[in-house]
C-alpha cells in the first residue's frame, strides 16, 4: 500500500509524514466537516464530491507553500505537453502530472462522503425516531 502511495503521490523529503499530516489529518478533518455541514443543511450527497475539489486544491497549495512540494509540477507538465504527439499523449501527460492532486481529491471526497453519511444517519434516527432507528454508524433501518 505504501509503495502504491509513493508511486501515485510524489512526495518530497518528508514524504509520507507531510501527506499524513496535511492531507489525511487536516484535509480529512475539513472534508468531514464539509460532509457534516452538507448533511445538516439537507443538501444532496453529490455536493460532497463537488466541494472536495477546491479542498484538494487548497491542500495541494499548503503542500507547496509549507513544504515546497511540487504537487502540480507545471514546468514538467508544460515540457511534456510540448513533446506530446496526439491527444492521447496529451491526456496521459496531464493525468500523470496531476496524480498527486487526484489522490488528494479521491481521499478527501471519500472522507467528505463518510462525514455526510455519519451525520445523515444521526439525523434520520433523531429527527424521525418514529420511523427510523440507527442500525450501526452508517445505516438506518425502518421501524415497523
Amino acid at each position: 500500500m505504501l509503495v502504491l502511495l509513493r508511486t501515485l503521490y510524489d512526495a518530497g523529503d518528508l514524504g509520507i509524514v507531510t501527506f499524513l499530516f496535511l492531507t489525511v489529518i487536516l484535509g480529512g478533518a475539513a472534508a468531514m466537516a464539509t460532509g457534516r455541514a452538507l448533511a445538516l443543511t439537507w443538501r444532496p450527497v453529490w455536493q460532497c464530491v463537488f466541494y472536495a475539489l477546491p479542498l484538494a486544491l487548497a491542500v495541494a497549495f499548503l503542500h507547496y507553500a509549507l513544504f515546497e512540494e511540487s504537487v502540480i509540477p507545471l514546468e514538467f507538465l508544460v515540457e511534456d505537453l510540448a513533446d506530446a504527439e496526439g491527444p492521447l499523449a496529451v491526456l496521459t501527460a496531464i493525468a500523470w502530472h496531476l496524480r498527486g492532486v487526484a489522490v488528494q481529491f479521491v481521499l478527501l471526497a471519500l472522507l467528505s462522503l463518510f462525514g455526510y453519511r455519519l451525520t445523515r444517519v444521526r439525523q434520520m434516527a433523531s429527527q424521525y425516531r418514529f420511523a427510523f432507528a440507527a442500525n450501526g454508524p452508517l445505516h438506518w433501518r425502518k421501524l415497523g
